[in-house]
């Protein structure tokens, strides 16, 4: 009878599995040999136990628990196995949305880090076009302009736990920028407004959303928080001594973070810019 069975290792060989796992499926009742040597303990397999192998390893490749796989297998219940595939393809597609966003995450943070490599120097001027963005927002409870980085941090932190409150996606919490009405701007007045991140198409729509139009923008770059009103001066100074119709609202953009670097203070390179209209 053993010279027409397999050993554990021929049968192991021939599906491309290990023998530990053949040991394993036997320990939890998958799949058992049909034969065990009474003296040596050497199991044995028959050739047409390949079927049932071959099914679980199908039903591994779908996603399937193996405590799933022996539920199946024990109550050869077509509508269980729906039911446990319906399931895990929800399971799978949500994997997916959040691998799409991850992967674009990644792709903002390089092409941050390349715009920080070849921006302008600090204090340096520049007339740029800005495609439009969407962001999420939120408004300020204090003027942090009134008090420094601290209060800063704490407006930050309103932002994230927005973000947690309604359930949506963490990774957009990176380089977060700042809003101010043109009126403020344009009387020299720095009165933070809200607080925001940039989002793409994939983010969820809701009343936080805002889209900030695309145009021509006079922008200044800098690096330090302490420094933003002396640049945000600088900044109208030039729109006025040019001419230039300020035509919306003061941004601070955070172009990357090197928080990493340093941890007592939060790195920022920053791209200040007012939208702006030719006379």
């Amino acid at each position: 009878m053993k010279s027409e069975l397999l050993s554990i290792g021929e049968m192991a060989k021939i599906n491309n599995i290990s023998v530990s796992t053949l040991r394993l499926y036997d320990e939890i009742g998958l799949i058992k040999p049909c034969y065990i040597d009474g003296e040596s303990r050497y199991r044995y397999y028959n050739i047409r136990q390949n079927a049932r192998l071959d099914m679980i390893q199908y039903m591994k490749a779908l996603g399937m628990e193996l405590k799933e796989i022996k539920e199946v297998l024990e109550s050869g219940d077509t509508k269980l196995i729906e039911s446990i595939l319906i399931r895990r393809k929800k399971q799978v597609k949500e994997q997916m949305a959040n691998l799409n966003l991850q992967l674009a995450a990644i792709s903002r943070t390089i092409e941050s880090l390349e715009r920080y490599r070849k921006s302008p120097s600090i204090g340096m001027i520049t007339i740029e076009y800005i495609p439009h963005r969407k962001i999420y927002s939120v408004p300020t409870s204090m003027n942090f302009y009134d008090y420094g980085i601290e209060v800063y941090e704490n407006e930050l932190k309103k932002l994230k736990n927005s973000l947690i409150k309604h359930n949506l996606p963490q990774i957009y919490y990176c380089n977060a920028g700042t809003t101010m009405k043109k009126e403020s701007f344009l009387e020299g007045r720095l009165e933070s407004d809200e607080i925001f991140v940039l989002v793409d198409d994939e983010f969820p729509q809701g009343e936080n959303i805002k889209r900030i139009e695309s145009g021509m923008y006079v922008c200044i770059y800098l690096d330090s928080f302490d420094e933003e009103a002396e640049y945000a001066k600088r900044l109208l100074e030039y729109c006025e001594e040019n001419n230039y119709k300020v035509a919306g609202d003061y941004i601070c953009e955070v172009l990357t973070e090197f928080s990493v670097f340093d941890d007592e203070k939060r790195g920022m390179f920053l791209r200040l810019q007012v939208p702006v209209a030719f006379r």
